[in-house]
């Protein structure tokens, strides 16, 4: 059963995810911290009068964890799917978090259909992007979803 607030919590979870997926990139904060950090201090606060909406915090975790223990994993699949003479150095860091959390959602969550997931990591990337890149996440994952889903 599907509500429309367990909806907006996913969502508000995987945009979340995202966020803190990169931040662990960019300052290698500690598993643990990091999600006490969002716990706290992130989801469903206003931070910098902007309010976040509440999330799903063990679909957030899930993700945020499972990203991190897939994560070669994770990589791979995307890098296949990768233009030739792409690698994921070469990805904007925010544009590799938004597929690493969608590709391990396609990997590990056979629960959530995967023209949902591919839909709410387009809309993260909008959030963050132009149509253009949007559309890069589409077909990625679309890809992704071709190998490791029937």
């Amino acid at each position: 059963m599907n509500s429309p607030k367990r909806s907006v919590a996913r969502s508000a979870a995987r945009l979340g995810a995202v966020q803190a997926l990169y931040q662990k990139d960019m300052e290698s904060t500690p598993l643990a911290k990091l999600l006490n950090e969002f716990h706290q201090h992130r989801l469903g606060q206003e931070v910098e009068e902007e309010q976040y909406a509440d999330a799903e915090t063990d679909f957030f975790d899930d993700i945020v964890k499972g990203v991190d223990a897939r994560r070669e994993e994770v990589d791979a699949a995307i890098e296949a799917k990768l233009a030739g003479g792409w690698s994921l150095r070469r990805l904007d860091k925010a544009m590799l978090q938004i597929l690493r959390a969608g590709t391990y959602e396609l990997l590990a969550r056979a629960d959530i259909p995967k023209g949902a997931i591919i839909s709410e990591y387009v809309d993260v990337a909008k959030a963050f992007f132009d149509d253009r890149e949007a559309k890069f996440v589409n077909g990625l994952l679309d890809g992704v979803a071709k190998e490791v889903r029937d």
